[in-house]
């Protein structure tokens, strides 16, 4: 069924990770094999069948994943480096008990142990604290901007949440001029494209990206101090690891589309990206307030956060409350600050959840404990 499709499926299905654009130039389809030509088994490899120097543009090829079984929650993939490789949930068909096989539950906990490490972290107040010379609102601009750059080069979106990480962590520690904020946003967008992406663009890509406005030595400079800077760790839990998690656990039978549910999460998270202030929030919350917000909007006579929920992020309505009613404020204000994004969800692939009109409260009694 499609409600029971994996995110990282759809989201597959909707970005081609290899764009054909002038921009991808260099990416021949030289050398590929023909369709017809059949691999031989282990058994039949010789060394001199081994070949161990692949045609330009050749790319590996994902085995196609079985579906899953119903009432169980597919296997999802994880960040590399963050140590796991699934995430398992199982919800019994028909009730809401939420039965947690025990790797699922270290594996939430590990992302949980990592995204609160002070090292993850970009400071709550680092505008005023650091930065002399920026503004949230050029914040809010250049990631708005990068928005449009990953659509343009189709990106997965694990590469713009890993990008506004970065530049958030790099601001913390680091009082820069204006005139560097878009190097240093396309410096971080190359790195997450480097360490997500199967075909990065090229570092003249991002330099025509801004107009030229900055040579490839300059940005390769920028490149290696934000390195430097990161320690070379690149992966991270965001708010999207936490999503392709949570809403498996979300989705329940009162829903009328699966599909549109997942979208408008992604759309809220995205929101959050904008906004300055959302940085003080750990990633899981900010996916938890994306999913009451969403179920709210989708089934107002429903309370949108039920026992399971709880049970499984640990995060009870109340403790929610501020980052949910952030992300309300948010998509009421969004087309007016968040074009990129608002034009991005307002796509028929993305079943235009951007153009939903949330109600204009969210009602006190949902932020009470749901005993059903």
């Amino acid at each position: 069924m499609l409600g029971q499709a994996s995110m990282a499926d759809r989201e597959n299905q909707l970005c081609d990770r290899r764009p054909e654009s002038r921009k991808r130039g260099y990416e021949s389809t030289q050398g590929h094999p023909k369709a017809t030509e059949k691999r031989p088994v282990l058994g039949d490899l010789t060394n001199n069948a081994l070949n161990l120097n692949p045609a330009p543009g050749k790319t590996r090829k994902r085995k196609p994943e079985p579906a899953p079984k119903v009432g169980v929650v597919a296997e999802e993939k994880v960040n590399d480096e963050i140590g796991v490789n699934v995430a398992a949930v199982g919800v019994r068909a028909g009730s809401e008990e939420l039965s947690i096989f025990s790797h699922a539950s270290l594996i939430y906990q590990h992302l949980h142990s990592l995204e609160v490490e002070v090292k993850r972290r970009p400071l709550s107040n680092y505008m005023e604290k650091v930065q002399k010379d920026i503004k949230p609102v050029m914040r809010e601009v250049l990631i708005d901007w990068l928005v449009e750059v990953a659509e343009e080069y189709k990106f997965v979106s694990d590469t713009l949440y890993l990008t506004v990480n970065y530049i958030d962590r790099y601001l913390s520690y680091h009082d820069l001029n204006r005139n560097k904020l878009q190097i240093l946003g396309v410096s971080c967008m190359l790195i997450a494209a480097k360490f997500e992406e199967i075909s990065p663009p090229h570092i003249e890509d991002f330099c025509y990206i801004t107009d030229n406005t900055y040579t490839k030595e300059e940005v390769v400079d920028m490149e290696r101090n934000v390195l430097k800077f990161l320690d070379f760790e690149m992966g991270n839990p965001t708010i999207k690891t936490f999503l392709r998690i949570l809403t498996r656990v979300a989705q329940d039978e009162h829903m009328v589309s699966h599909l549109q549910f997942d979208f408008l999460c992604c759309y809220l998270a995205e929101l959050s990206l904008l906004e300055y202030r959302c940085a003080q929030y750990i990633p899981s919350k900010l996916a938890a307030s994306a999913i009451f917000l969403s179920r709210f909007i989708l089934q107002p006579n429903f309370h949108p956060w039920s026992r399971v929920l709880q049970q499984y992020t640990g995060y009870k309505p109340f403790e929610l409350k501020e980052c949910v009613l952030a992300l309300h404020y948010l998509q009421l204000r969004a087309e007016t600050s968040a074009q990129a994004v608002s034009k991005k969800y307002m796509d028929h692939k993305f079943k235009c959840v951007a153009a939903l009109n949330p109600p204009s409260k969210v009602p006190a009694c949902y932020f009470e404990v749901n005993s059903e």
